[in-house]
């Protein structure tokens, strides 16, 4: 007999991560032997630095193969420390910093080691959709802010305002933001910082993991950053699975105060212990090396995005505007809404075309109402230009078939 688990009430309103399904569903469709294009992916196309794994061999070949330290080798944290001092010229102890199993991890410590049951958690929309489960996962209440679009999709300091109550406990800043590749300048964050500035019992949580990934040449700045006065207040969350295309090694960190990381230390401790000792390895050679390499990955990103837009706008009922930073395109399909496919499906929202380019262009895409804004799709162009011209073409072709 198969036993039934009893579930903990925390799990009713919990989903799998949308893009985890999303790959998923990818994967058994290519087993069935369709030539899927997936541009919902969040991984690079390119590969991790040969210096990296060549420092992650060294290592393994050393006999650094034994558990660390759960917060972390002190020679990344040390790594760690450098590179917020050089990018963002935040300043931090050891004990104030903390190596997580990804930047996710970190998002997560925190929350379930400051949350108390009903305490607010304000998160601006379109967002990484993980940041509502874990919210809640953690006894606490999202709070959404939809941010316009003639606002470039970033938080207005008065919607910020707004959303404040005596049980906010956080807000989320994430810059650059996936999905819609927006970029706080630092006047917009100035802005945003001088509202928290009268709201002493707000914290700031800096998501800045794709912050290496943006247009302008400079890495996105952080709110502590720009009002050092918050730092006490803030936790600066990144990794290096984006800027350095070490998506699958699995590490990420958080720099904020001792008090605080000690308690995400102690929970980690209980839950997943340390990161990978190769995978350390790994992100001190990315860390301490030179830097080029981040901005000749950014110049071709930017001539991709240049041409996938380009491409994109060219698709009847579909419009997107150029992004400043990460790696994808926040793509308009209102024109498509009421329209019916070949079969006579209708589509009525943007998951039902998102399922439609599935099915009949073999093209996986992220429906906008996984990040609270509709109707939109999240592409990505982290992909070779011969599949961003491939799957322009039969974006084009899914879009003049409807009727």
């Amino acid at each position: 007999m198969n036993a039934t688990p009893i579930l903990s009430p925390r799990m009713s309103g919990i989903k799998a991560s949308p893009a985890s399904v999303l790959r998923r569903r990818a994967r058994e469709l290519r087993a069935a032997g369709r030539e899927i294009i997936e541009l919902s992916s969040g991984n690079l196309d390119f590969p991790t630095p040969d210096h990296v794994i060549a420092a992650a061999h060294q290592a393994a070949r050393r006999g650094e193969t034994r558990y660390t330290d759960v917060d972390g080798t002190p020679e990344l944290k040390r790594a760690v420390q450098a590179a917020l001092l050089r990018d963002h010229q935040l300043d931090y102890e050891p004990n104030e910093i903390v190596i997580t199993n990804g930047s996710t991890q970190a998002l997560f410590n925190a929350l379930l080691a400051t949350l108390a049951p009903e305490d607010e958690v304000i998160v601006p929309a379109p967002y990484w959709a993980p940041y509502l489960d874990q919210v809640r996962l953690a006894g606490g209440m999202p709070v959404i802010v939809p941010c316009a679009q003639n606002n470039g999709f970033r938080l207005r300091a008065e919607d910020l305002q707004a959303a404040i109550s005596p049980r906010t406990r956080w807000i989320v800043v994430n810059n650059p933001v996936n999905p819609s590749g927006a970029l706080y300048s630092p006047e917009d964050l100035a802005e945003i910082a001088a509202i928290l500035m009268r709201h002493p019992d707000v914290w700031v949580l800096a998501d800045g993991l794709y912050e290496h990934i943006v247009f302008n040449g400079a890495p996105a700045p952080t709110l502590a950053e720009i009002e050092p006065r918050l730092k006490p207040r803030t936790l600066t969350v990144s990794g290096l699975a984006k800027s350095y295309a070490m998506m699958g090694w699995r590490i990420g960190y958080a720099a904020g105060p001792a008090a605080l990381i000690r308690e995400m230390i102690t929970i980690q401790s209980q839950t997943t212990s340390g990161a990978s000792s190769i995978s350390q390895a790994a992100a001190i050679a990315a860390l301490d090396s030179a830097q080029d390499v981040l901005a000749e990955r950014a110049a071709i990103l930017r001539a991709r995005r240049d041409r996938f837009s380009e491409l994109v706008n060219g698709c009847s009922g579909l419009s997107c505007t150029p992004p400043e930073a990460t790696f994808y395109l926040l793509v308009s399909c209102a024109g498509v809404i009421g329209k019916r496919a070949s079969d006579g499906k209708l589509i009525a929202t943007d998951r039902d075309f998102s399922s439609y380019l599935l099915e009949q262009a073999d093209l996986v895409v992220f429906p906008g109402e996984d990040f609270g804004l509709s109707p939109y799709i999240r592409v990505s162009f982290a992909n070779p230009s011969s599949t961003i011209e491939e799957a322009a073409k039969r974006l084009k072709r899914a879009c003049e078939a409807l009727q």
